[in-house]
């Protein structure tokens, strides 16, 4: 009964948490929000036994990910009136997306993998269960292939990443650290006598 209500509770934060995100005009205020849905998140799959998923999902995505995402949108001055100017134009596309996401939510949760049997109770796991070694089996077996192209696009993402940060640009000025090392005093300072009062020099 506890367990039930605890889903509820969280549940039901993290989706009017989820919501606040694409609602709230602050961009600063809509990453707190993206953190609170990913720590009721992580509850929840606590409550499923899941504990590696969940600290997973704080350790990466709460204390690395948002942290940079924050950071990010403080530095940078975003101009949300014309971040708005699109959006009636792109609504439609935004909701046939969104639409599509729930059906195969749906589908997923209405599967067989999801759906039990009215009364039937979950089988008990071992002393010795471990769910992050079920996790890694069933990861490295059945997901492998997903695993893998996940793998080779995350990578592909992090070089263009690094190719565009690292690119020259012709209008950037660089520095040359060795050649402000060799810089001498004679360099940096010129003298110029200039013209007193009397007119001499």
């Amino acid at each position: 009964m506890i367990e039930t209500i605890i889903f509820y509770v969280f549940a039901v934060a993290t989706v009017l948490s989820a919501c606040a995100v694409i609602t709230v005009r602050n961009p600063v205020h809509a990453a707190l929000f993206l953190v609170l849905t990913f720590f009721t998140s992580a509850v929840i799959w606590l409550s499923l036994e899941a504990e590696f998923l969940a600290i997973s999902l704080v350790l990466v995505y709460v204390g690395a990910v948002m942290v940079l995402f924050i950071f990010v949108v403080m530095m940078l001055d975003i101009n949300i009136a014309r971040m708005r100017e699109g959006f009636v134009r792109y609504l439609p596309l935004g909701l046939a997306v969104a639409l599509i996401m729930l059906l195969m939510m749906l589908s997923l949760v209405t599967s067989d993998v999801f759906v039990m049997e009215l009364g039937s109770e979950p089988l008990p796991k071992p002393a010795d269960y471990s769910n992050t070694k079920a996790l890694g089996a069933v990861l490295y077996t059945d997901y492998v292939l997903a695993f893998e192209i996940a793998a080779v696009i995350l990578l592909v993402a992090i070089i263009a990443a690094i190719s565009l940060t690292m690119r020259k640009r012709s209008k950037t000025k660089y520095q040359s650290p060795s050649a402000q090392i060799k810089v001498r005093s004679g360099d940096r300072l010129r003298i110029v006598k200039g013209m007193n009062e009397e007119g001499g020099r």
